[in-house]
């Protein structure tokens, strides 16, 4: 039961974060930051939620990750010039590395201690 609502709640973080990217696309300054909030929070919380799963930490450690980034750029692109690409490569490089340590480190430990 509680399998079936979080992934409700997943379903539903994926429709704010599009509503954050749709404002976005569309130039709709104020709807983008407001969409921030709601969108990086759920992502936090999913992590959360998720944690004692070493599979869906790094993995929502890493949607956590990209969308901080995703938000980073969107503020540099609305009000500075597009200059905060940098620090959002930084979010996104954060994120893959979540995913390699799982992919590299974690997980091939786990399948070991398994045999």
């Amino acid at each position: 039961m509680i399998v079936t609502k979080l992934r409700e709640y997943e379903n539903f973080h994926i429709v704010l974060w599009l509503l954050k990217d749709t404002c976005w696309l569309l130039e709709f300054k104020l709807g983008g930051m407001i969409m921030i909030v709601p969108t990086v929070l759920a992502a936090f919380h999913i992590t959360w939620l998720g944690r004692k799963n070493t599979a869906n930490l790094f993995h929502n450690l890493a949607v956590s990750s990209w969308i901080c980034g995703n938000a980073v750029w969107m503020i540099g692109e609305f009000f500075f010039y597009d200059s905060f690409r940098p620090f959002a490569k930084v979010f996104f490089g954060v994120g893959i590395v979540f995913l390699a340590v799982y992919y590299f480190g974690v997980l091939p430990k786990q399948k070991r201690s398994r045999q």
